[in-house]
Order: structure tokens, then C-alpha cells, then sequence
């Protein structure tokens, strides 16, 4: 009888008597996950979105390098399931965060971003020529010296042009030890 007073789907009358409350219900799983991307995938996005803050379509063109069959799309939804797709900040909400330096083309800056899987933890290293938005990616087990050491050179060898200037973090990792 409802079904046919509001002109609805029986079904749809049964699934809602079975709820204990007549408030509106979200409709979309409460932990999406992606039919595209893995788990993995899914890191390494956010952590790059984090740690370089480019906008959506120069995030989508460095990361297809990675990710071959990465789509604007999926790249969306990926960055809003983890509350990052926007990059403007209310004002008055956190103190802006200084802008990067401006260097000219060739200039690359590598970072280091802790990855945490559901098994263990991974590390990637970055890349960026904010200039010409050229990106490198590398996910490793153990982020030592040697490992610190052998990913500047991959840059420079994936590189289609001559790099000037590699900069890094101050992390342990990149330090000049003895």
C-alpha cells in the first residue's frame, strides 16, 4: 500500500522498515574503496598530494608515470575519500602555509613520506621539478642512506632533460655521515 501511495519500489519499502530510525541514511559504503586503484595505489597518492600540494590535473599528469592507468576520476575520488581534494584553506581556520620557493626549470627537490599499510610500513620518495611538473616515485621497504643515495641518480637517469640542482630534506637519511 505505501509503495503504491508514493510510487516507489516495493523493495524500497521493506529496506526502510527494517531500519530502526526514519532519518535519511547515507547511501555509499562507509569504507569506500576503489575498483581501480589498490590499497597501495591509494598511499601513494595521498602521501604525494601531501608532501608536494600540486592542483588536481598536475597531481593527475605526475602520477600517471606511477600509475599507468590512473584516471582524473579515480584520482578525484581517491583525494576525497581521504579529505584532501580541496587545496584552498578557510581563512581564519589554520595559518597559511608558505608557498614554495621559485626556482627555474631543472631544479628538483626530493622528500621522504612515511607510507603505513595495513601489513607494514613503506616509504616513498619524491621528486618534483615544480617548474616543469616532472615527477619521480619510488616506494621502498627500509628508507636508509643507500637507498637515500641510489634515488637521486634514478632521478637524474629517468629525467628527459639535464637536471642542475637535486635538493633534499634535512632527514637522516639524507646526511653526509662518516
Amino acid at each position: 500500500m505505501l509503495a503504491r501511495r508514493h510510487g516507489i519500489n516495493q523493495q524500497a519499502v521493506d529496506t526502510w522498515r527494517k531500519r530502526c530510525t526514519a532519518a535519511d541514511m547515507r547511501t555509499w559504503p562507509k569504507h569506500p574503496q576503489s575498483i581501480v586503484l589498490t590499497f597501495e595505489q591509494g598511499l601513494i597518492i595521498v602521501a604525494f598530494r601531501r608532501r608536494t600540494l600540486p592542483p588536481l590535473d598536475d597531481c593527475l599528469y605526475a602520477l600517471q608515470a606511477t600509475i599507468p592507468h590512473l584516471i582524473r576520476s579515480s584520482l578525484r575520488c581517491c583525494l576525497e575519500w581521504h579529505r584532501i581534494s580541496r587545496l584552498t584553506v578557510v581563512k581564519g581556520s589554520k595559518p597559511s602555509r608558505k608557498g614554495f620557493d621559485r626556482y627555474p626549470i631543472r631544479y628538483f627537490h626530493v622528500d621522504l613520506a612515511k607510507v603505513r599499510t595495513p601489513e607494514d610500513k613503506l616509504y616513498l620518495f619524491v621528486a618534483i621539478d615544480r617548474t616543469s611538473k616532472f615527477a619521480l616515485m619510488e616506494l621502498v621497504k627500509r628508507a636508509d642512506t643507500r637507498a637515500a643515495a641510489r634515488f637521486p641518480h634514478a632521478v637524474i637517469a629517468a629525467i628527459p632533460y639535464c637536471a642542475h640542482t637535486v635538493f633534499t630534506d634535512n632527514s637522516i637519511q639524507f646526511a653526509d655521515l662518516p
